[in-house]
């Protein structure tokens, strides 16, 4: 038949309407073998003069014979299966039914599985979720208490530059609490992006600023870790200088403050952590590179290196204290990074770990 009837059923393909392992197709089997049995017994009772009673008892045993054998083969999976169910609804995730049948119960057991697998992927997502913004929210708290502590200790004056930075990291943090609450689009995935066309230079150099003043500002409170690290130079290289991209910035801080975050983490002491940006090959298309001095990362491990929660498991990080962080930032990055259809990967360096960052720019409009 051609496809005019539309698309068949799954479900029916490719024995129709009955399959052969089916639960209505084992049924009728039964019932069959069942009244084979009882005929042949008959017949046998008949040429052989045996009597009719104990036909009927030798008959009724066959027959329960079969009929438990059915029936514990239909009963054992639904069995398997509530304990699964149960398992699920008590937040158990890791437990599957075996799709071992190709009957209807196959079926059943293949379906359970699926949403275990979903179940357990949104829990996933959900736990994610909460450490990636618990991880991003701690940035701008902690800028904005050290500049207020250092007013009220007298260190600093409330002068309005000052204000000038605690009112930046009340604004980030406002920005990012305005996306946590946007958890509708981020659960069908449409996060949306602003989009705009900025100067790099200035906007690096503001970015590189922040997270020189972050770390003194931990180091000054006393707060432990490798964060509190001020002995780690920040370099700025852009190219040509009136550099502009079209991009969202907002998700650009977020991709570059992490590099730059795991880049001092694993420079040596007095190291040097270099920031570039050149023109992409596209229209205000950008190309940025985060380069430390640190022992860089093995090539085996190069395809892990974005993986949530991943802190490495070859060398640890120099300084004082380094615990290899949380194994966020890296994959925050590859995500706001991803958002913009971009590239995000290790290169190769002749020394240190070498990050490439190539955005596509402003996307073409049709014709």
């Amino acid at each position: 038949m051609s496809g005019a009837d539309g698309p068949r059923d799954p479900g029916e393909e490719p024995w129709g309407r009955v399959r052969p392992f089916s639960i209505k197709t084992k049924l009728g089997a039964l019932v069959v073998v069942s009244v084979l049995i009882t005929t042949g017994l008959s017949v046998i009772a008949v040429h052989t003069k045996t009597e009719l009673r104990f036909i009927t008892v030798f008959s009724m045993i066959a027959t329960l014979l079969i009929t438990q054998f059915v029936a514990h083969s239909l009963t054992a999976p639904l069995d398997e299966m509530n304990t699964v169910a149960r398992s699920i609804s008590r937040g158990d995730y890791t437990r599957r039914v075996r799709e071992n049948r190709r009957d209807e119960l196959g079926d059943l057991a293949q379906t359970i599985n699926v949403m275990a697998d979903e179940l357990e992927a949104q829990d996933r997502q959900r736990k994610e979720l909460v450490a990636n913004v618990s991880h991003e929210l701690r940035t701008p708290i902690a800028g904005l208490r050290a500049v207020l502590e250092n007013v009220v200790d007298g260190i600093a004056e409330a002068d309005p530059e000052t204000m000038r930075t605690a009112l930046k990291q009340t604004e980030r943090l406002g920005r990012l609490v305005e996306t946590l609450l946007d958890l509708s689009r981020l659960d069908n995935g449409v996060v949306p992006l602003r989009r705009r066309r900025f100067e790099v230079w200035p906007y690096l150099s503001g970015v590189l600023k922040e997270a020189n003043m972050v770390a003194s500002a931990r180091a000054t409170m006393g707060s432990g870790g490798n964060h509190t690290r001020t002995d780690v130079h920040l370099h700025l290289d852009v190219s040509p200088p009136e550099l502009t991209a079209h991009a969202d910035p907002e998700r650009i801080h977020q991709v570059v403050a992490n590099l730059i975050d795991n880049a001092v983490k694993h420079s040596p002491p007095h190291g040097r952590v270099t920031v570039k940006a050149r023109r992409g090959p596209l229209p205000e298309s950008l190309e940025l590179e985060v380069l430390d001095e640190g022992p860089g990362i093995p090539r085996s491990e190069w395809h892990r290196v974005f993986e949530r929660f991943n802190r490495g498991s070859v060398r640890r990080p120099h300084g004082p204290g380094s615990d290899g962080g949380t194994g966020l930032g890296l994959a925050i990055a590859r995500w706001a990074v991803d958002l913009h259809g971009g590239r995000i990967g290790v290169a190769e360096s002749q020394r240190g770990c070498r990050i490439l960052v190539t955005l596509p720019g402003e996307p073409s409009l049709p014709s």
